[in-house]
């Protein structure tokens, strides 16, 4: 009953904040006076250094072009720095270069706010890489998400236009009163639970069997603050946030989940206050949170219930499930992170998910086959715009009446994009999950080093690691050998057009709907912020997303399932 009760908490908590912060969100983007524009004059600065003027109103392809050419360069810069780290300073415990294709892939997870690792934390990187290639993309990567959410905000207003604010403005605001202020209480709250805070090398230290060992450590509390803030993932070391360096306490295990949610829950409600559709938000926070709870129940129930095959030895289960959890967490909170970091992008982890129960395993793939529920910062919202854009297309049709969304008409240019997004996830995660197998099977010798465990769970660790590139999460089935060329280049690709393109469907929708004569709501409009709107989203969500994956995973999760009980 305590360990529930622990997940409670931090669920409750999470709302309570979320709140708040949305309607702080919603002030800082709209530009109305708040208490952070003591950070105006910095921003101004940064503005006038970079030959930006951020009051200038910029259309949905000004937008989309300033985002993608950025986003070339600090892919480019982040190339350069993981191919010559050994040769760089602030790497005392002399980590060497990645290989050409270890740093494409990596260069991009973190780009794209995925952060799949196939490289352990502690030794891969180099201090100078943490910081300033892995830092810095966690930090910018998300502020990239979070304004181009405000750009659908924009056009979602009253009014028609084809100006949707500055993107540069959002990006800037978005660093600086929010993400870089949290990370800082967040990461102050770490290092006084214990979580190493230095740039000196390797600690030597004897241990109680007189053995002689180096402890890694680095700068491991400020990484670990935005890669939960900014939905981001990975680890500073290898057994991420199970690592008890990371993850010292059950306060920080709380204080970790909080971050990893807070922003993608506060987004929801920022859309109402901005919009001053509180109704709206409602409706959206009540299906995010209904597909939340379905998919948590069961995987704390299987991980609390323990493993029958394991009982069958004569072990004791009344812990729970607890290979490749932390005994200080127990398995209901480790349960509830598989979960809340499935469902919205973030690849962090706190226990090892190849050792889930195949249920949980089963759950937290759909958290990322969906990619709707909370969903990362910014782009969680992106996704549920496109099913929004789907289910009122199909309730319009349904009544008779021409579709529309708060006042504009939505048309076959916006569905065509609309479903090309939906589509473009399911066909990346099932083409590379075939694509692997048929290697796999093919030649077995070859790539026998790929799975850990073939036959059922084989299977459901290659299409977690698609899953997981596909819906920019980062986390992993760890019995999968995924550093090899294969692996790196192909999860590579789907990485990028799993993260532009779904920013740049849902952008160009909102800028054809901005562009569009807005209609004011009477009483034979289709109403976008009642409950039973909230249905008909909430049933398109899984019938476009989940059935469409429902095969692989009768071949994966569910086999295995059914062989264990």
């Amino acid at each position: 009953m305590s360990e529930l009760l622990g997940i409670a908490v931090i669920f409750g908590a999470t709302v309570l904040l979320a709140i708040p912060l949305g309607r702080y969100l919603a002030t800082v983007y709209r530009g109305d006076r708040n208490w952070s524009d003591f950070l105006a004059p910095l921003e101004r600065l940064l503005f006038r250094a970079g030959g930006i003027d951020a009051g200038r109103g910029m259309s949905w392809q000004q937008h989309l072009g300033a985002l993608l050419t950025i986003n070339l360069v600090w892919f480019l810069f982040a190339l350069l720095v993981l191919c010559t780290q050994g040769s760089l300073p602030l790497n005392p415990d002399a980590n060497p270069s990645m290989a050409p294709d270890l740093a494409f892939n990596t260069a991009i997870s973190f780009l794209v706010n995925c952060n799949l690792q196939h490289y352990s934390g502690e030794s891969g990187l180099s201090y100078l890489s943490q910081v300033v290639v892995i830092m810095f993309l966690q930090f910018v990567s998300a502020a990239t998400g979070m304004a181009a959410c405000v750009v659908v905000f924009n056009a979602l207003k009253e009014g028609s236009t084809d100006k949707l604010g500055n993107f540069y403005d959002y990006f800037v605001k978005s660093l600086t009163r929010v993400l870089l202020p949290i990370s800082l209480l967040v990461a102050l709250v770490l290092v006084f639970q214990g979580t190493p805070m230095t740039f000196a090398g390797k600690q030597p230290l004897i241990t109680l069997q007189g053995d002689t060992t180096a402890v890694s450590r680095g700068p491991v509390a400020a990484m670990v603050a935005i890669k939960e803030l900014g939905t981001n993932g990975g680890g500073f070391f290898g057994a991420n946030s199970a690592h008890p360096l990371e993850n010292p306490t059950y306060l920080t295990n709380m204080v970790e989940n909080f971050a990893l949610v807070l922003i993608p829950m506060a987004m929801v409600f920022a859309l109402g206050f901005y919009l001053r559709r509180r109704r709206l938000s409602y409706m959206v926070f009540g299906v995010m949170t209904a597909g939340f709870f379905l998919l948590l129940a069961p995987t704390v129930y299987y991980e609390m219930q323990g493993n029958p095959a394991i009982a069958r030895m004569g072990a004791d289960m009344h812990l729970g499930a607890m290979e490749g959890k932390e005994i200080r967490l127990g398995a209901a909170a480790s349960a509830y992170w598989g979960i809340t970091n499935t469902i919205i992008s973030c690849g962090s982890v706190n226990s090892m998910h190849d050792s889930h129960m195949p249920i949980s395993g089963l759950s937290e793939m759909l958290g990322m086959m969906t990619n709707a529920f909370y969903g990362g910062v910014g782009v969680g919202l992106l996704n549920f715009f496109v099913f929004v854009i789907i289910a009122v297309f199909i309730s319009g049709l349904m009544v008779g009446r021409t579709p529309e969304l708060l006042g504009k008409k939505i048309e076959a240019r916006e569905m065509k994009i609309a479903l090309i997004v939906a589509l473009l996830h399911p066909l990346m995660i099932l083409a590379g999950t075939a694509l692997a197998a048929h290697l796999y099977v093919g030649n077995p010798t070859e790539y026998a080093g790929w799975l850990a465990n073939p036959g059922y769970h084989g299977f459901s660790e290659m299409l977690y690691e698609y899953t997981s590139a596909a819906a920019n999460n980062g986390s992993g089935f760890e019995g999968l050998g995924d550093n090899t060329p294969f692996w790196n280049i192909s999860t590579g690709v789907v990485l990028l057009l799993s993260r532009f393109l779904p920013i740049i469907g849902p952008v160009a929708i909102a800028g054809l709907l901005a562009r569009k004569k807005y209609t004011p709501e009477s009483a034979g409009t289709l109403r976008v912020d009642t409950a039973t709107f909230g249905l008909m989203v909430f049933f398109v969500i899984w019938i476009i997303a989940a059935l469409a994956f429902f095969p692989a995973l009768a071949l994966g999760p569910l086999a295995e399932h059914f062989s264990i009980y």
